[in-house]
């Protein structure tokens, strides 16, 4: 079967963003944003998602990690709809649930070509986490969701570490991309007949 991959690159006066994508692949990780903390949770999806991941971004982080990850959200969601292609044959729904010591999150995706994102229990994180203020996060995944067309539910269920709830929701991620994208057959899964 072809390779599922993608390449995007994104250029403002905010980043500079090359990264390169492959749906099939091994979990390999090539991650560099200037914020370590995203490179940590990106390794995780990719990692748990078994897909092959390499990230270059230069951004304003004299101002803070903010338009770093919200553009590489944008970047990382437009390489997975254009690596899924038509999307024929693709399973759409996952679901992953991971706990990380005593934190446990879950997230839920359909690649249904409508975005939404919904964040649950963001009042169990700390207003800061390495350094930046914990609304990075929701605005990461919510510019993924809007880029990758997809339903987004993520849900933080308990947990007193901030770096332990972002962890699990990162492996949750992984594990849900992971099922959604996996070939199951040869007709697109929508009783319409199509992902809108």
């Amino acid at each position: 079967m072809p390779q599922r991959s993608a390449r995007h690159a994104r250029k403002s006066a905010e980043t500079d963003i090359s990264l390169s994508l492959a749906l099939d692949g091994s979990g390999k990780t090539d991650i560099q944003t200037g914020f370590g903390m995203l490179d940590h949770m990106l390794t995780l999806t990719a990692f748990w998602a078994g897909m092959d991941l390499h990230l270059r971004c230069r951004g304003d982080l004299h101002i803070d990690a903010h338009h770093s990850a919200e553009d590489i959200g944008l970047v990382l969601g437009q390489a997975v709809l254009e690596a899924l292609g038509d999307r024929v044959g693709i399973a759409r729904v996952g679901y992953g649930r991971v706990p990380m010591d005593e934190a446990l999150s879950d997230v839920t995706i359909d690649l249904s070509g409508r975005p939404w994102l919904e964040w649950r229990g963001e009042e169990l994180l700390p207003p800061v986490i390495a350094g930046e203020e914990k609304d990075l996060w929701r605005e990461f995944y919510k510019a993924f969701a809007s880029s990758a067309r997809c339903n987004l539910h993520v849900t933080m269920h308990y947990g007193k570490n901030g770096h332990h709830l972002l962890e699990s929701v990162a492996k949750s991620l992984g594990l849900a991309l992971a099922q959604a994208v996996r070939r199951s057959g040869n007709v697109i899964r929508s009783t319409k007949g199509g992902l809108d």
